[in-house]
């Protein structure tokens, strides 16, 4: 509907019979009020599109016409629209009740019976035009509120452009410094791991070296120390190795039923030498504790490091406590932690009365590469490494400390849920070497491995195959040849060592398979990586572990 000024409150007349049109257009026109005469009802739907502030029908008008383009007019009109319309009745005529017919098409209805007097149609026309200019302010203050909520609307886009640029310039910044983190990471591990391992490879090629040349010269006494010697600064080398895996969460994990109290009571002589004089060691087990599931030789590695941690707290000595608990974890504290569910837990907790830490320093101290130590004396990856080992563990670690007060760390492991093996009675060691020629298939690329371990099962009377791939492997576990082992590394070119064993297995169904690795990310927990018949051992290894593993498969 147009809303043109001109057309806004015009009174549109519609009376097809006698002078009616003339007398209202005159008496509106005295009036003041603007005024359009139609001929027809057509016509008048037609003036209704430019625009009207009334409408004066006569009633006759109606009867018989086609009221549809009116009616759909009256339908369309905006929400603050309601079109006054002044019907005009003949008294005593066949049209009686009006009302009860066109009221309810045509809306905003006033009937004025004829003959009026013109006061009375001047009246009802002034205050039919007084509430269509009601309309319209209704009509400016919607727009006006549209306006605005456009402004609005563009003020508030402009935010959200606003927003998102801001965010991403935040995003780009903590990109940024998380890049400069791990530069940071690096350098502190270039000085730190970088001259721990030097030493240690220092300490390895030095002792071969040496026996390389006494064995030159035909001297063969006192080789022993040399060869403690280089085994020693391997052993490091393997441990840092295993730190650094547990930090990424990429150690293999041999989760078992782990009686904390033992474990630790059993590490109580080595924890007091490691300790000096002037520190207490103090030990609280509960005797009710819950068994954990755990990998219990990283367990040990992770109760020696904060003991040690504990210790370098307190140069001028203190109380150490070393307590077990049992804790039920709620989840208003495990939503907190990721990786972590509610239930039961076993808690290991070590207490100094140390120096602290202040905010700072905690806010760090499970970052990798992260040490107060000067350099040589501490990677920083003790603390990092308890972290990855919970974490990867199902568990969770937890550090408070003040300064001057000392420091409280918390390691909690999931309670283990299953049933108890009974430990069967110790039986006489059975032989390393083979009994019945028996044969194992190793699959290894490496060829120092591969020749290392094909010496040692040679050694102890183990015929074997070897194969450098996965497709060099295949013929031979599809021939008739007996194998009673299958030995191979994970990490094989094409395909790797865990999809050969699942097709050896189908070729052999009791194949038995023990995997060695170096790093396998698959394998990080072996409870969903291994299946019936099949073990894993990390390297480095010693070969005594891999005898043992060998002798245990094919015995079994």
């Amino acid at each position: 509907m147009s809303t043109d000024l001109a057309f806004a409150e015009r009174t549109l007349v519609l009376t097809p019979h006698g002078r009616d049109s003339q007398l209202a257009q005159t008496m509106l026109d005295e009036a003041g009020f603007r005024s359009l005469v139609t001929p027809h009802l057509p016509a008048l739907c037609e003036a209704l599109e430019q625009g009207a502030g009334l409408v004066i029908i006569a009633a006759e008008a109606l009867r018989g016409a086609d009221l549809e383009p009116l009616l759909r007019h009256l339908d369309q009109q905006p929400a603050w629209s309601d079109l006054p319309i002044v019907l005009l009745t003949q008294h005593g005529g066949p049209e009686q009740n009006p009302a009860s017919r066109f009221s309810p098409l045509l809306g905003n209805v006033s009937f004025l019976e004829r003959p009026f007097h013109p006061a009375t149609l001047i009246s009802l026309v002034s205050a039919a035009l007084r509430g269509r200019r009601r309309q319209y302010e209704a009509r400016d203050r919607l727009i006006d509120l549209s306006q605005s909520e456009l402004r609005l609307q563009r003020t508030l886009e402009t935010l959200e452009q606003q927003v998102e640029e801001r965010t991403a310039q935040l995003r780009h910044n903590e990109e940024a410094l998380r890049q400069s983190q791990k530069m940071e990471a690096v350098g502190q591990l270039t000085g730190g791991i970088a001259h721990d391992f030097n030493n240690m490879l220092t300490g390895i090629i030095g002792s071969l070296e040496l026996l390389r040349r006494r064995l030159a010269r035909g001297r063969t006494e006192d080789l022993d120390s040399l060869i403690d010697l280089g085994v020693t600064s391997a052993n490091r080398a393997a441990g840092l190795t295993h730190r650094l895996l547990a930090f990424s969460r990429r150690q293999s994990l041999d989760s078992k039923p782990v009686e904390m109290n033992a474990l630790v009571a059993s590490m109580g002589e080595l924890l007091q030498r490691s300790l000096s004089e002037s520190i207490q060691l103090d030990m609280q087990l509960d005797p009710q504790l819950w068994v954990a599931e755990a990998d219990p030789n990283q367990l040990e590695s992770a109760l020696l490091n904060l003991v040690l941690n504990a210790r370098d707290a307190m140069p001028h000595g203190g109380r150490l406590l070393v307590e077990t608990l049992n804790q039920r974890l709620a989840p208003d504290f495990t939503e907190a932690h990721d990786n972590l569910a509610p239930g039961d837990y076993v808690l290991l907790r070590v207490s100094d009365n140390g120096c602290g830490m202040p905010e700072a320093i905690i806010n760090r101290v499970f970052d990798p590469f992260f040490t107060t130590k000067p350099i040589g004396q501490g990677t920083g990856l003790g603390l990092s490494m308890i972290y990855g080992f919970s974490k990867q563990s199902r568990g969770h670690v937890s550090l408070n400390s003040m300064v001057g007060r000392g420091t409280e760390v918390s390691l909690y492991l999931p309670r283990f849920g299953g049933a108890l093996e009974q430990d069967e009675d110790p039986q006489t060691q059975q032989p390393l070497a083979a009994q019945n020629g028996e044969t194992v298939l190793i699959v290894e690329d490496d060829p120092a491995v591969r020749v290392l371990v094909s010496a040692v099962l040679s050694e102890l009377g183990y015929a074997f195959l070897v194969a450098a791939d996965a497709r060099s492997a295949m013929p031979i576990l599809d021939s008739p040849q007996p194998i009673d082992l299958l030995i191979s590394d994970v990490g094989l070119p094409g395909m790797n060592g865990r999809q050969l064993a699942e097709i050896g297995r189908q070729i052999r169904p009791e194949l038995k398979v023990l995997f060695i690795t170096g790093y396998a990310e698959h394998a990080a927990v072996r409870g969903g990586f291994l299946d019936p018949g099949m073990q894993l051992i990390t390297k480095p290894f010693t070969f005594d572990l891999l005898t043992a593993k060998v002798r245990e498969m094919i015995r079994d």
